[in-house]
């Protein structure tokens, strides 16, 4: 490296005018040793003389280049040097010897400094290169890390920046100090010079436009700063004590729920016709009516059920002489309602950039405002802050109550619930329901809503401590399970042989809870979904066989759950259990329960005799995540890739899935998305096969001819079909995981039926990022369980 370039890189401290000292003299050195030592002293004197014009060059450059304020202990440090360099032109009248004597001094004393000068100047080159790599044109698009280390090497902002960031600087300079540097400066010609200092300028000039950029836009320390307060609003309440018994919070404060934006009339253009002709429509008849033509091209409008509800609760919103006109719905004509709508929709899905950013903006405001409560001083996010609007219930499966109106919910339909005095101001021109200061409930708000009478709650988001405890406390319960499932068991079975039917019938029941992981089920009204569970199973439900496809005792379930989706399992049982089905079907109709004697409050009550908090629902967390466990300790093999194991994993989830019943119907992508994927793996087995033909060709080339060159290539080859063999096989895997699961919801049982803990471990004991299993919001759900468990945690 030259002297030049030193001078651009370094502080003006007197090292650049040291080093053209040492390369001067090191060169007339190695050029004059056979002369004489009069010649020799002839020519050490107009070296003299060039070092003082070298010098003299040196400070006027350091003086023009470097006058910002943050150099001020580098000119102080020239000062001094200028001293030390008039006294030795007083010293060389001394003679030969004594100017040789300190020269030889000084030539220790250069190069320390070169060192350190040398040190400054990787400094200044590694800040370079992470500006080449990093180009600063997009400000935005540019990670934190890289503009907070380009700017590292600005000493006038050093202090400014975190110690981490210096640290990285330092070690990046130890770790490329190299041997041979010295040797390398000492034999640079004329022409690397030149060539060094053009390229230096490039550099520096590349970086100063870097550094104008940042100065710009947000500082990397203000971007840390607030990344650290982020971090440390992290609240790790599962580290805090529990509150008492029941407690549930000691201050809460939030704003209260968003309500459903006003209905906006339908422009005049926009026409309801009956009976073919135009009908002006009251505000309310018109915005039921809408929800309605907004469904046109739906499946539910085909179905009387839906349509009866609809019109029923439409007629409730129209005016006397609406009444009298409007009879049969078969007469209306919501065509232009649902040209408009269509329209609308069309115009949203072409909204500018700017406009989409716009609303964005005024989204992110509204969640600033009510998207977060403080509960016990912490600031913590709101689930579900926004009151659903009015519309049609649509239900699940032959809902009985399809197609009725769901009523818009005024402020005066909500009850508040909040510490004492942080009630939230109701919206203007309205009052709340009620509000109370319930610190034994999780809930923020609630409501009724009309159609079915269900109580409706806005709570706190999955996150939160409120949630994450009533989860950790799930799981709990449910490991405790596991240390009395065994006596539980016994129990039952004992019970098959009681001589009272109520308690044969329970210890079936039970049975099939522990054994099929069946929820309890609930007494169901007529105008409610026909959904059944263990406790509500009809005669209809089950068919018994005493042979079935090779095995004795079967029995076969055919029922829709809940959300209506239909289960149906063959499933061989104990003799006494098949026996006590076959009494407790005799003499009863298909409609007639099964299980007469019992009902969810029996049973219930009976599972918290057995263990205090014991529910179906902790019977069928329990198996799910013991299931979970013993699937992934004989699924996983610890020497496969992480790609494999993932697939283990998705195997061992889907083995849960299927005991709890999680199905889904086929994504109607699916056979799309698997034709691409199979496109993929055909073009990945087509590379292979080039790549195996041109590395055997590589091969016999390299043993032929012995070049190295030859070796090389035949070497990068083989690396480059071991890479497409792995993307093949993580394509391959895809398919099979995807063929698996086109039928099977992974996520219902992975949110809500295993134990974070043990993915977590498992995780960590197989070298599997988490980032794999679970995404950002199910990790930010889980944190708990992330920080809690370790690789050695078993269910």
């Amino acid at each position: 490296m030259g002297s030049a370039e030193v001078d651009k890189h370094t502080p003006p401290s007197g090292d650049g005018a040291g080093k053209d000292v040492l390369t001067g003299l090191s060169n007339g050195m190695d050029r004059h040793k056979s002369k004489d030592k009069d010649h020799h002293s002839h020519k050490h004197k107009h070296k003299d003389k060039d070092r003082e014009k070298c010098k003299d060059k040196n400070r006027e450059k350091h003086k023009d280049k470097h006058k910002d304020k943050h150099r001020d202990k580098d000119k102080h440090k020239e000062k001094s040097k200028d001293k030390e360099k008039k006294h030795d032109k007083e010293d060389r009248k001394h003679g030969r010897e004594e100017r040789k004597s300190k020269e030889d001094k000084k030539l220790d004393k250069e190069e320390k400094k070169k060192e350190k000068g040398k040190n400054k100047d990787k400094v200044e080159k590694v800040s370079c290169v992470e500006v080449k790599n990093e180009p600063m044109s997009e400000e935005d698009d540019t990670p934190v890390a890289s503009r907070s280390f380009s700017q590292t090497s600005q000493d006038s902002e050093d202090d400014d920046q975190p110690l981490a960031f210096r640290k990285k600087v330092k070690v990046e300079v130890k770790a490329e100090k190299p041997v041979k540097r010295k040797a390398e400066d000492m034999s640079v010609d004329d022409d690397d010079y030149a060539a060094s200092k053009k390229k230096n300028k490039k550099v520096e000039e590349k970086k100063e436009k870097a550094d104008k950029k940042q100065t710009n836009g947000a500082s990397p320390t203000k971007r840390v700063k607030k990344e650290k307060k982020e971090e440390e609003e992290t609240w790790k309440w599962w580290e805090e004590e529990k509150h008492e018994d029941g407690v549930k919070w000691k201050s809460l404060e939030h704003k209260g729920p968003v309500f459903a934006a006003d209905y906006e009339p339908l422009p005049a253009n926009v026409k309801f016709k009956y009976n073919g002709k135009e009908m002006k429509l009251s505000t309310a008849a018109e915005e039921v009516g809408s929800f309605y033509a907004a469904m046109l091209d739906h499946d539910y409008v085909t179905k009387d059920v839906f349509n009866k509800n609809f019109f029923k609760d439409w007629r409730k919103f129209m005016t006397h002489s609406e009444k009298e006109i409007i009879t049969d719905l078969k007469k209306c004509d919501f065509t232009d309602m649902l040209t408009y709508f269509k329209a609308k929709s069309e115009e949203r899905k072409n909204r500018t950039k700017e406009e989409k950013q716009q609303l964005k903006l005024e989204n992110e405001e509204i969640v600033k405002e009510y998207g977060w409560c403080i509960i016990d001083g912490h600031k913590q996010r709101i689930g579900n802050f926004k009151i659903e609007p009015p519309g049609l219930f649509r239900g699940r499966g032959d809902h009985p109550k399809m197609g009725m109106v769901k009523r818009r919910v005024m402020p005066e339909d909500v009850i508040i619930n909040c510490s004492k005095g942080t009630a939230p101001k109701p919206p203007a021109g309205h009052k709340w329901k009620e509000v109370r200061h319930d610190n034994t409930v999780t809930w923020l708000a609630s409501w009724t809503e009309n159609v079915q009478g269900q109580v409706k709650y806005i709570m706190l988001n999955s996150a939160s401590r409120l949630k994450g405890e009533k989860d950790w406390q799930k799981y709990e319960i449910a490991r405790q399970l596991k240390d009395s499932v065994e006596k539980i068991r016994e129990t039952y079975k004992e019970d098959w042989k009681s001589k009272e039917m109520k308690i044969r019938q329970r210890s079936v029941a039970l049975y099939f809870i522990d054994k099929l992981a069946l929820r309890a089920g609930n007494e169901k009204d007529e105008d409610q979904a026909d959904t059944v569970g263990a406790c509500s199973l009809r005669v209809e439900h089950i068919s018994l066989h005493e042979q079935k496809n090779g095995k004795q005792c079967v029995v076969v379930f055919d029922f829709l759950g809940k959300d209506s989706i239909r289960y149906y399992n063959e499933v061989p049982v104990e003799k006494r259990v098949f026996k006590n089905l076959q009494i407790f079907m005799e003499n009863k109709k298909p409609g007639d329960d099964l299980f007469d004697r019992l009902n969810t409050t029996i049973m219930n009550k009976h599972l918290n005799d057995l263990m205090e908090g014991l529910t179906a629902k902790v019977f069928r967390t329990f198996n799910a995540s013991n299931t979970l466990q013993e699937q992934l300790d004989s699924l996983t093999d610890p020497n496969s890739s992480v790609t494999e194991k993932i697939l283990a994993y998705n195997r061992a989830n889907r083995a849960v899935a299927i005991l709890c019943n999680h199905q889904r119907a086929v994504p109607k992508t699916f056979a799309k998305s698997m034709e691409n994927l199979q496109k993929k793996i055909d073009t990945k087995r087509e590379a292979i096969q080039e790549a195996e033909k041109s590395y055997k060709d590589l091969k016999k080339e390299a043993k032929k001819a012995g070049s190295a060159a030859a070796k090389i290539a035949a070497g990068k080859k083989e690396k480059q079909l071991e890479k497409l063999k792995e993307q093949l096989m993580k394509l391959e895997v895809q398919a099979t995981d995807r063929e698996e699961n086109k039928e099977i919801a992974l996520g219902t049982s992975k949110l809500n039926y295993l134990d974070p803990r043990i993915s977590v471990a498992w995780c960590k004991k197989n070298d599997v990022p988490i980032e794999k299993i679970y995404n950002k919001t199910q990790r930010d759900k889980f944190q708990w369980a992330i920080d809690m468990a370790g690789p050695e945690f078993v269910f």
